[in-house]
């Protein structure tokens, strides 16, 4: 089942297979090739986002090697990263914009 991480920054991938469940294992690729196997520990639906290694409360979602948003919980490889876990930066002044 194959991810894609986008940018080298990047510690998440898009999952790109409908049907992914726990314990899946995904190929993640990125412009080179195959790069790593993750598995993942809950369901992801396709076009959503796979922790490619544990990320700490208030630590940047990177996707594009851009900063999308916080981790609002602890996350561990192979979860599922989206709204239950993950807080907007979109309108925020108070946080910096560097990586």
């Amino acid at each position: 089942m194959p991810a894609l991480q986008i940018h080298d920054l990047d510690n998440v991938a898009t999952v790109f297979e409908n049907g992914v469940g726990p314990g899946a294992v995904l190929e993640v690729l990125d412009k080179r090739g195959p790069k790593a196997r993750v598995t993942a520990s809950s369901a992801i639906p396709y076009g959503h986002k796979l922790a490619l290694r544990a990320i700490s409360v208030r630590e940047p979602i990177i996707k594009y090697g851009e900063i999308i948003g916080l981790a609002s919980k602890p996350i561990s490889a192979g979860d599922h990263v989206h709204v239950h876990n993950l807080e907007s930066r979109r309108g925020r002044g108070d946080l910096s914009d560097e990586i």
